[in-house]
């Protein structure tokens, strides 16, 4: 009995002990760091790049002066707009008052169409474009560290605060994939070492190693050591956009087809500062353009403290435009010659009227306008483009890159008429205040497009719409009318306009035998209601087509009902 009592005692005291060593193996496994050792995601890389704790999928090549950075990790993190143009095998940079054009493998570059020696090419290889980065240097505010270790680069923009963290414990640290000890070992933080502080997750560190390696560190570990900004180097440029002294900007279109109107006969336009000839067009797909302009025109604007923009259209020519648009080449030949024409008859401005393109062509026309700009501003002239109200038309509205494009311009002209076209199978007004309205809000809450930029478009023409049925359908033709020829029908018609409150605009209609004749009205009232538009949403400006077709007390009432002070 005794001896199975001793038994009994010591089979216990076994199974103790065998619970209690499983217990602290279980302890041990659960309470252990990991020792595994994992190479960092990016280690494939021969020379990685890093930018805001995050690793670029190709490498850079090269070092110190000769380093080249991967063209779509620029227009990723540096600048978009950077392009790369197959037909030229060339890079083109656009900034505010820089154009620059480096073609590969070759040492000579332009600058604002000025020869500039390049150290070291552009450079192709394997499929991969290469940008020196001593020139992006000069155009854009970073800076690119490279480490000595490891041969890691890290991108720094200007302004940007780096928090720096200094390893003061006792032994190594380790660098982890995840903010737990069971997770692998990326890299060992040495004593002393400087770690960059990206985040905070509880007990731990989000860092990255100037040598490129990102993960978790204990904040036992790590103690906060200092924050650097990276200092700020001004951009300046001598261009300011020209603004009316007080007011809103007041412009107005004048259509010239062949020949340019005689000024003895243009009456008075109080409140008017700006004057947009419709001079220059695309002539043909060699980028050649023609000129209407004419000096005496000139002359007479400013002798009325009028500034000229001409403007400078695609003729409406889908194909040619295309052509035109497609190089680097062609765009730089049609520039010059606006410059040229701006020398010449002492122009202030340029306004940009492209319609009717291609969907395929949106980029090469802010392309175009980006490369434009530039050039146009170290002139001292003023740069604005027209666009259409949004809509579904690929050729008529798509093809506007309208916040691209107010990136770059001055002024952006919504041209807020033909609501219903000329050819349109239905009738209506030309321009209605709700479409208007909802066309300007639209603009400026979907594109951002800020409002001292925009410039609200108005007609001073309307349509005298034709309905008759034939054959038991309803069709609807169109003439335009100027203000004042609608008037003298309403006049010979013994009519009395009507105020639609749908449209915002009087209305008159008459019959003509079995035929419904229809005017949705442009005077005064609808004027008086546009304009309030541009006070209510504080838009720069209003610009009107086209001079000639308005009643002369239209210059008063815009005069009188712009803004006076601006913003």
């Amino acid at each position: 009995m005794l001896k199975s009592s001793k038994k009994v005692i010591l089979i216990s005291a076994l199974c103790v002990g065998m619970f209690a060593a499983g217990a602290g193996t279980f302890l041990v496994q659960q309470l252990a760091p990991n020792r595994t050792h994992v190479e960092p995601e990016f280690h494939e890389l021969t020379k990685p790049i890093f930018y805001e704790g995050n690793y670029y999928k190709s490498s850079a090549i090269g070092e110190k002066e000769g380093l080249k950075l991967p063209l779509d990790f620029v227009q990723k993190w540096i600048d978009p707009t950077i392009i790369y143009e197959k037909s030229s095998d060339s890079v083109i940079i656009t900034t505010k008052d820089k154009v620059m054009r480096m073609k590969t493998t070759e040492l000579s570059a332009l600058m604002n169409e000025k020869p500039i020696s390049l150290s070291f090419p552009v450079e192709k290889k394997e499929g991969t474009i290469y940008l020196p980065v001593e020139p992006l240097k000069q155009l854009y505010a970073f800076e690119i560290r490279e480490s000595a270790k490891s041969g890691a680069l890290l991108l720094f923009k200007q302004g940007e605060v780096i928090k720096w963290g200094k390893h003061t414990g006792k032994k190594e640290a380790q660098l982890r994939t995840e903010a737990s000890i069971k997770a692998p070992i990326i890299a060992t933080i040495a004593l002393n070492e400087q770690v960059m502080i990206t985040n905070t997750e509880e007990d731990w560190y989000k860092v990255q190693l100037e040598s490129g390696p990102i993960g978790f560190v204990r904040k036992s570990d790590i103690t906060v050591d200092h924050e650097e900004t990276i200092p700020l180097q001004e951009q300046l440029s001598s261009y300011v956009p020209w603004k009316p002294m007080t007011g809103k900007l007041n412009m107005t279109w004048e259509h010239v087809i062949s020949k340019n109107p005689d000024t003895s006969k243009i009456g008075e336009m109080p409140g008017l500062q700006v004057i947009s000839p419709t001079w220059f067009s695309v002539a043909d797909s060699e980028g050649r353009i023609s000129n209407l302009a004419d000096a005496s025109y000139v002359k007479w604007a400013h002798d009325h403290n009028y500034q000229v923009w001409a403007l400078f259209s695609n003729g409406f020519d889908a194909d040619r435009t295309n052509k035109v648009l497609a190089s680097y080449d062609l765009r730089m030949k049609m520039i010059k010659q606006l410059l040229g024409f701006a020398q010449t008859y002492k122009l202030q401005g340029i306004n940009i009227d492209f319609e009717n393109v291609y969907l395929k062509d949106k980029e090469n026309l802010v392309q175009f306008v980006r490369e434009m700009t530039p050039f146009m501003h170290e002139q001292g002239l003023s740069v604005s483009i027209d666009v259409t109200p949004k809509s579904t038309n690929e050729m008529w509205s798509m093809f506007y890159d309208r916040p691209a494009l107010a990136e770059v311009v001055d002024y952006m002209m919504l041209m807020a008429y033909d609501e219903y076209w000329a050819t349109s199978p239905k009738s209506g007004s030309v321009s209605s205040l709700p479409w208007v309205e909802r066309s300007v809000t639209t603009l400026l809450t979907t594109d951002k497009i800020p409002p001292s930029k925009l410039v609200l478009g108005v007609p001073f023409y309307t349509r005298q719409w034709t309905e008759e049925t034939k054959n038991g359908k309803l069709t609807a033709t169109s003439k335009t009318l100027t203000m004042e020829a609608a008037q003298t029908i309403i006049k010979e018609k013994k009519l009395t306009p009507t105020f639609l409150a749908d449209t915002g605009q009087n209305y008159v209609e008459y019959k003509d035998g079995s035929k419904l004749i229809r005017i949705w009205l442009e005077d005064e009232v609808s004027i008086k209601a546009r304009l309030a538009l541009v006070e209510k949403y504080n838009l720069a400006g209003v610009a009107s087509w086209r001079r000639g077709f308005e009643k002369p007390v239209i210059w008063d009432v815009m005069k009188d009902a712009l803004p006076k002070v601006q913003p």
